[in-house]
This record gives C-alpha cells, sequence and structure tokens, in this order.
C-alpha cells in the first residue's frame, strides 16, 4: 500500500474502479494472500513535471500456473520528492474477453 497516494484510484478487473486506501487494499488483500511469486518489469516511465506516466509487465505464478498483463499507471510526486500512484490500472493491456475469462477463472466456485 506503500505505492499508493490516499486518494490514488485503481481499475479493477472488470473495470469498474476501487477509491481510496482502504478500497485499494480490500481489493489486493486476496490476491497477495495466496502468497505467490509475483515479478515485475518495468517498461517505461516517462515525467512529466509533477506527474508520470508508468507501464510494466507483471506475471503472477501460482501452483504451475501464470497469469500475467501489461499496466498502466499515473504517479504524483510527493511534498518529499518521492513518488505515489494516484491511478493504477493493473490489466490495463488486456482485451474485454482476456480480463473477463482471468475473473472467470479467479472468481470462487458456486456453492
Amino acid at each position: 500500500m506503500a505505492l499508493y497516494a490516499p486518494h490514488a484510484t485503481m481499475v479493477l478487473l472488470d473495470g469498474s474502479t476501487a477509491t481510496g486506501l482502504e478500497a485499494i487494499r480490500e481489493q489486493w488483500s486476496g490476491f497477495l494472500a495466496m502468497n505467490r511469486q509475483m515479478t515485475i518489469r518495468s517498461r517505461f516511465a516517462i515525467e512529466a513535471g509533477n506527474r508520470a506516466v508508468l507501464s510494466n509487465e507483471w506475471t503472477y505464478t501460482a501452483g504451475g500456473q501464470a497469469m500475467s498483463a501489461v499496466t498502466a499507471e499515473v504517479a504524483e510526486r510527493q511534498p518529499d520528492g518521492g513518488w505515489l500512484y494516484v491511478v493504477d490500472h493493473p490489466f490495463a493491456g488486456m482485451e474485454a474477453e482476456e480480463a473477463a475469462a482471468l475473473a472467470a477463472s479467479l472468481a470462487p466456485p458456486d456453492a
């Protein structure tokens, strides 16, 4: 959560958004609780004044299966000179069909 500004917004897999640290924490909690390996490769970071646009590739490996995506983020320079995300779109590079398939694979089975 140290990457996010208090007013940050994260785009969710279904295209809706979560705003604020508590809402973003809730979204990440289940994903990170799986305690698997995630690798990230920075694609670019372009600074423009007190803002920057970034993109990364991530791969999350769990039980022999891997999922990956390309991200898009907007970061804002903080008074201390550091940077925090104000917009995070972890699934920006996915087509709608890919996002829907991933969401279905992550959904709990029907009871």
